[in-house]
């Protein structure tokens, strides 16, 4: 039976989601502050977080941000008023999973918590360095290097990186990189996915390096070394 952590501050909205979560067979703990929510996700052995952005003490994206720093890799959903890109941006980069919109219904919660569950634990590693070219990304320092140059890059930079080098040389769609990496109910309307591709680009392509992630206009994004 999966278990879940509920942070979120408003009592009546915790309490109402635990108990639709518990009418479908979850076991569920609640905090009802950032400081007592950081606590348990630490110590528990959670399958998945849901995370209200705005609490009291430390906010929804400093608790991912600090869990993520920890190698705790707990599935999130965040809770959240806050709609516009740029602060689901900043939330994905902390770690985030998948962003829920308040107000909501509690058969899309139960929805999205089922497909972060279905994705959990994601895709089992086959190697713990993966290489393309003369780009390497080690899985357990987190580290990307290029021809002995460091790159640094944010959690979901890495994320998408990983993901390209899982599948390269072949053509991934802007909906399989929006599933896989940023959740199944993303909105590819946006233009969240083009944005990180461009950000991985002109990091992976510092000092004149040559293209390795190429744009199949109509149909995504492939990474290969054309050499």
């Amino acid at each position: 039976m999966n278990r879940i952590l509920i942070i979120e501050d408003e009592v009546k909205t915790a309490n109402s989601i635990k108990q639709g979560l518990e009418e479908n067979s979850f076991l569920t703990e609640t905090a009802y502050d950032g400081n007592s929510g950081l606590r348990l996700a630490r110590k528990g052995n959670y399958d998945l977080i849901i995370c209200d952005v705005i609490l009291p003490g430390q906010n929804g994206k400093e608790i991912c941000r600090s869990l993520r720093a920890e190698q705790i890799h707990t599935p999130v959903l965040m809770l959240t008023a806050l709609n516009s890109v740029s602060d689901k941006l900043e939330g994905f980069d902390s770690g985030v999973d998948d962003y829920l919109s308040k107000p909501f219904e509690f058969r899309e919660l139960l929805a999205r918590v089922r497909a972060l569950l279905k994705r959990h634990p994601q895709i089992v590693q086959t190697a713990t360095i993966l290489k393309c070219a003369d780009l390497e990304l080690n899985l357990d320092t987190r580290k990307a290097v290029r021809s002995g140059r460091t790159i640094d890059l944010t959690l979901k930079e890495f994320a998408l990186l990983e993901y390209f080098m899982q599948h390269a040389n072949r053509v991934l769609s802007k909906a399989e990189l929006a599933e896989r990496v940023w959740g199944i109910d993303f909105d590819t309307g946006t233009n969240v996915i083009e944005v990180y591709v461009n950000y991985l680009r002109k990091k992976l392509e510092a000092e004149g390096a040559p293209r390795l992630i190429h744009t199949e206009f109509g149909m995504g994004y492939i990474l290969k070394d054309q050499a």
